[in-house]
């Protein structure tokens, strides 16, 4: 049998149900293997773990009587900072902001422990998930586990580090322009930004029509559980939708011969992309194409719709930075301050002529599926960069939007978007490929990372590698 925290969910209840492991076991393992890293990477916010104990003796008491509640029952989970359980107190990266306790689950958390599914923390995340990198002013900064002197992406952060390192099996993020997939690429893991609309929540982001919650873990199979049990319908948002979720487990080995794709490597207007990352996408392909995928590449050449996404962007910082005192202004992020001036000066019509350009790119992108089932492109351009979020060398600019191009238009059009890491490069850092397809194909782009998964054997991070000044294992 394999390590605790290399199993997957359907191992771990498998395990359960032939009585080799239960659930108490395995929290306790989980909790001893958070423990002993935290030290290192600083993944977690808050914890509880009398908590996580009593509901693993609740889903132990259930398998013993052979009454599990599902796929889940047991399960190690976590749950990004932004995402409210009850009693948990809500930092979202900042100290401006007091922070705040709810006392009701949000959809996603109610689901889970619905489903059995047990917390073990709640992770880590930058200033209002404003940006892509792993740094807050109430937490630090969260470290890439393979190699502590970078960065493990954001804004679900913490989640990345935790999944990296098999602590927990299941975690939840969100997704306002890249903020599951950005992670996910450079930590190694897979992940999915569902359909606009398909994932109930609660209360609802500042990022409005671009932010989704999203699923992440090291394999397919596991995002697939975790889209499952969260993109079930929820009265507390009546803007998602009320149709049940595929079945994205049963559809992983759904045949894919006779779909096409394109394999885009810019977009056609990406600034750079680390020849290491392109090979190692390219070479990605070649399941896909065994499985009977027509796979041509494609310049694409859709409009570069970073401004328009940043007008929601700006808008949605102003409206939580607007509501800080303006004593407490300095205490922000400068990156995630200026985003609020900025935001505060703009003018309401901006905001419509985005709503009308955010229409028109998703109506170019339906046409484009039309007659291409996939898109795909590198999730990101090169490896995670170090933790202040600049790149060697002089092919990307400052901003961590400079080196992101891959991710943000999907928020924007509403598209499904999985990535799935297909090697690593020379400096051993993960490399990610981005599957996108048409509003509602969820399941189908993870069933095309499933194909691209099984043929990469990608390999598992036993322990935090590298480091940096100041930095050390617990």
């Amino acid at each position: 049998m394999a390590e605790i925290h290399e199993m997957t969910a359907a191992e771990l209840t498998a395990a359960y149900a032939a009585g080799r492991l239960s659930p108490v076991e395995v929290i306790s393992a989980t909790i001893a293997r958070r423990d002993r890293f935290e030290g290192a990477i600083n993944a977690f916010v808050h914890v509880d773990d009398a908590a996580a104990m009593e509901a693993a003796r609740a889903s132990e008491a259930r398998w013993h009587a052979r009454q599990p509640l599902g796929p889940a029952d047991g399960v190690p989970a976590t749950m990004k900072g932004n995402v409210a359980v009850a009693g948990w107190p809500m930092h979202r990266g900042s100290v401006a902001l007091d922070p705040v306790t709810p006392n009701l689950d949000a959809p996603a958390t109610r689901r889970l422990k619905e489903a059995g599914a047990i917390l073990v923390g709640c992770t880590s995340m930058p200033e209002l998930g404003w940006k892509g990198l792993g740094d807050s002013p109430a937490h630090g900064i969260t470290r890439n586990p393979w190699d502590l002197s970078r960065t493990s992406g954001g804004s679900s952060a913490g989640a990345a580090a935790a999944a990296a390192l098999g602590i927990g099996v299941m975690h939840v993020g969100s997704d306002g322009l890249g903020s599951v997939r950005i992670p996910c690429s450079f930590c190694g893991l897979a992940g999915l930004k569902p359909t606009s609309g398909r994932v109930p929540a609660w209360p609802a982001s500042a990022m409005g029509v671009l932010a989704i919650l999203g699923p992440m873990a090291r394999r397919v199979a596991d995002v697939a559980l975790l889209f499952e049990l969260i993109a079930t319908p929820d009265p507390q948002d009546t803007l998602a939708t009320s149709e049940p979720p595929p079945a994205a487990r049963a559809l992983l080995d759904r045949s894919l011969s006779g779909l096409g794709a394109a394999f885009s490597p810019t977009l056609g207007y990406a600034k750079g992309l680390d020849p290491e990352v392109e090979a190692a996408c390219r070479a990605a392909l070649a399941p896909l194409a065994a499985a009977g995928v027509r796979v041509e590449e494609s310049d694409l050449a859709i409009e570069d719709v970073l401004d328009t996404c940043n007008v929601f962007w700006l808008a949605g910082s102003a409206s939580v930075y607007g509501r800080i005192p303006p004593e407490r202004r300095s205490l922000c992020d400068p990156g995630f301050a200026r985003c609020g001036e900025e935001g505060l000066a703009l003018p309401a019509s901006a905001y419509v002529d985005a709503l009308a350009t955010r229409q028109a790119f998703a109506e170019r992108m339906r046409r484009f599926h039309e007659s291409v089932d996939l898109l795909i492109t590198p999730t990101m351009p090169i490896g995670a960069p170090p933790v202040d979020g600049r790149p060697a060398g002089d092919a990307f600019g400052e901003d961590w939007t400079d080196w992101s191009p891959y991710t943000y238009p999907f928020n924007l059009s509403g598209q499904p978007a999985a990535t799935v890491p297909v090697g690593l490069t020379r400096d051993g850092l993960p490399i990610g490929l981005q599957i996108v397809a048409k509003r509602g194909d969820d399941a189908l782009v993870l069933a095309a990372a499933a194909a691209v998964e099984a043929a990469m054997n990608f390999p598992a991070l036993d322990a935090p590698r590298g480091g940096g000044d100041g930095v050390r294992l617990a």
